[in-house]
């Protein structure tokens, strides 16, 4: 099981939003690189990466910063703004892993399905949760989609990695929300990697535990509680590789 450090960058700045509201804002670091490279020392292969200027924008505002944490060597999941093929194969273009396609994703199936036969297991989907209804545009409107349903269409067009977060629980240090999660896996056949609400140790441990049973849990995104010191990445990782 993949521990995904989050680093979220807004302005070129490596900040934390409090369920996605850009009103509140907490800046941890001025070069999110140097944040990265923390990270790759304490042993992290993957950095999950969100543009969130590109997530209110509709496109991709932080790409040079991005590049220079690819640069360090790390393998890059990138989300926000991603809602062209334009802004998608530059992405790729640049040594980017994997990117996440959200709004979009929303939005045409047919645009997810050019993007898989093109790009295959690198294309993953993120489906944001508000409620249980779909939350697109940086989360600041819902549809009326439910995300089991929209999951369930991506998994029949061959997409391969599911981002599922549980918007309430996003930055709330609360714990995941573990029913929402299992109920996602049950749903789908592709891998599923867990967002949202990680606090402590025993978070991890509990998804990990829930990897065992459903070896589709192909991770777990931890973001705030990192940057708090309420969990230790090196730790994480080694609770992780038992897995």
């Amino acid at each position: 099981m993949t521990i995904y450090p989050a680093i979220d960058i807004k302005g070129g700045r490596c900040v934390r939003l409090l369920q996605g509201r850009a009103d509140a804002e907490t800046v941890y670091a001025i070069d999110p690189a140097a944040v990265a490279s923390e990270f790759k020392a304490a042993g992290a292969a993957w950095i999950h990466v969100v543009d969130l200027d590109g997530a209110f924008s509709g496109e991709p505002r932080n790409l040079a910063v991005v590049e220079r944490i690819a640069a360090l060597g790390l393998q890059v999941q990138l989300g926000g703004g991603l809602r062209t093929r334009a802004a998608v194969d530059r992405a790729l273009g640049m040594g980017i892993a994997r990117v996440v396609v959200g709004t979009r994703a929303a939005e045409s199936e047919a645009f997810v399905g050019e993007l898989v036969a093109a790009h295959g297991s690198r294309i993953a989907v993120g489906i944001d949760a508000k409620g249980g209804q779909v939350a697109v545009q940086g989360w600041v409107a819902t549809t009326g989609t439910s995300a089991l349903a929209l999951a369930a269409r991506m998994d029949a067009l061959g997409v391969s990695t599911l981002i599922h977060t549980d918007v309430s629980t996003d930055g709330m240090l609360a714990g995941p929300n573990f029913a929402a999660q299992e109920a996602m896996l049950e749903a789908v056949k592709a891998r599923v990697i867990a967002s949202g609400g990680v606090s402590t140790r025993e978070d991890v441990a509990r998804l990990v535990e829930l990897h065992g049973r459903r070896p589709s849990l192909d991770g777990v995104i931890v973001g705030k509680a990192l940057y708090e010191g309420r969990v230790h990445l090196a730790d994480l990782l080694s609770l992780a590789a038992r897995a």
